[in-house]
């Protein structure tokens, strides 16, 4: 079997380990969702990290600046991080205080048990899609790192995922976060030492880079607001993602939650830059790649000697993990908490815990089956971001922040911004339908909020 191939299993193995020996410290639904609610500073760090720093980050940005610079990846890392930044200092201490278990309990508490559903309805499918992302980029890897053909890879990719999330929970996912983490930032820089080796030297490398390939807003051929909508995406449509708020929600105190969102920004950011710069010079490196997202591993497999290279194939290996095994650990609490377990109100611990585990495995299934069908890493994930975020976005803004608007303002405006999203984006093929969606869900929830206020209350109930 291929040494390198032999090295992924074995990495892999020992973090399913890790899993199951955290894994019997899990006693009731708060443990599995939240960790009890015990991050430190050094772990929510960390966790927002590794949580966030996917697929996408490596090898979907580093493809995406190698087929069209930096105008071209956006989201990451650039509108990424400053999601983490937003969500630090305008939302984690806010959303820490509500005591919630997921971001759906906002909804709940706010205005309905029917808006809480329908919040629901929309947060999954992008969690989903997010681990989808994630599953694909793996079975890139392992493709990459033996004979198996991506199909193949990706199924292997999918089992092995699936079984890592389903039995820890948050807190076994922290402490791996923590090991991987380390892993993703000594992997990256043995890559951009290799990178810069390669090119001749810092100076070569960044005289190598075509200026026109800088432009991080595009050029002046580049309409505002087709820039505004690959701005928008990744900061509105990602800042409450399901997948931060479980860790921001799992901080034992307020102020650890913003401070760790801040840090993992700055972070996501630092280490964000280096695909980036590998995207950036690899059209020099590896001219004319027919699948760009296959740049970073290629790059990694021709310019690193063998232990070098397991060492960054086990930090890809690292970044997906942990971003999957979030991924699938928000759909699967989303649905055990605020859909099954209102329906059975009698269920103990154990019996939250083994729907949580059935949700994992099922939410695992889903994901395979979008990774399969899907047209590429970066797709997925922007996808992941947009659908539906624009409404929930809306609503969690403004129910969090004011007290305007009930319920059927609520429905209104996730009704309206996935509506606008699908007939903009699917139908239209609209360059701004992110904000076309933004701003039809901000216009339903204000006008119905507004005639609520001026209509006589008893026609209201």
């Amino acid at each position: 079997m291929n040494p390198l191939l032999i090295g992924i299993l074995g990495y892999v193995l020992v973090q399913v380990l890790i899993v199951f020996l955290v894994a019997r410290r899990v006693r009731s639904e708060s443990d599995y969702l939240l960790a009890g609610r015990r991050f430190g500073l050094g772990l929510a760090t960390f966790t927002i990290f590794a949580t966030w720093f996917g697929a996408e980050t490596c090898i979907g940005a580093a493809g995406a600046v190698y087929e069209g610079g930096l105008s071209n990846s956006t989201a990451d890392p650039f509108g990424y991080a400053a999601c983490l930044f937003l969500l630090g200092f305008v939302f984690a201490a806010p959303l820490w205080r509500r005591k919630l278990v997921t971001l759906a309990d906002l909804f709940r508490q706010r205005f309905s048990p029917g808006v809480e559903r329908f919040a629901v309805l929309l947060l999954v499918p992008t969690s989903l899609m997010w681990a989808a992302a994630q599953i694909r980029a793996l079975g890139q890897v392992i493709s990459s790192s033996s004979a198996f053909d991506v199909e193949l890879a990706i199924g292997i990719a999918a089992g092995f995922v699936i079984v890592y999330t389903v039995y820890g929970g948050l807190m076994a996912n922290a402490v791996t976060d923590l090991v991987q983490g380390v892993m993703v930032m000594i992997g990256l820089l043995v890559l951009l030492f290799a990178v810069v080796s390669a090119a001749g030297g810092l100076e070569s490398s960044l005289a190598s880079i075509d200026p026109q390939r800088l432009r991080l807003f595009g050029g002046p051929e580049t309409p505002w607001w087709e820039t505004a909508e690959r701005w928008a995406i990744p900061i509105f449509g990602s800042v409450i993602a399901q997948e931060l708020i479980a860790v921001i929600l799992a901080s034992h105190t307020p102020q650890i939650a913003r401070r760790a969102a801040v840090l993992g920004g700055g972070i996501y950011l630092t280490f964000g830059l280096i695909p980036v710069f590998v995207g950036l010079v690899g059209v020099g490196l590896l001219p004319g790649l027919e699948q760009p997202e296959q740049l970073l591993p290629q790059i990694a497999q021709k310019y690193l000697a063998t232990l070098p290279y397991i060492i960054f194939v086990g930090a890809i290996t690292s970044a997906i993990l942990s971003t999957v095994a979030g991924a699938l650990l928000a759909a699967a609490a989303l649905v055990e908490h605020n859909l099954i377990v209102p329906l059975k109100p009698g269920l103990d611990n154990r019996a939250k815990i083994r729907v949580a585990r059935a949700g994992v495995v099922v939410g695992g299934l889903f994901a395979y089956i979008l990774a399969r069908h899907a047209g590429g890493v970066y797709e997925l994930v922007e996808q992941a971001s947009a659908f539906g975020s624009s409404g929930v976005f809306t609503v969690a803004v403004l129910g969090l922040f004011t007290r305007l608007g009930r319920a059927r303002a609520a429905y209104a405006a996730l009704t309206a911004g996935v509506a606008a999203w699908v007939t903009g984006h699917y139908l239209l093929d609209l360059p701004v339908a992110y904000l076309l969606s933004l701003a039809m869900a901000m216009m339903a929830y204000l006008s119905v909020a507004f005639s609520e206020q001026r209509a006589p209350r008893h026609t209201l109930e």
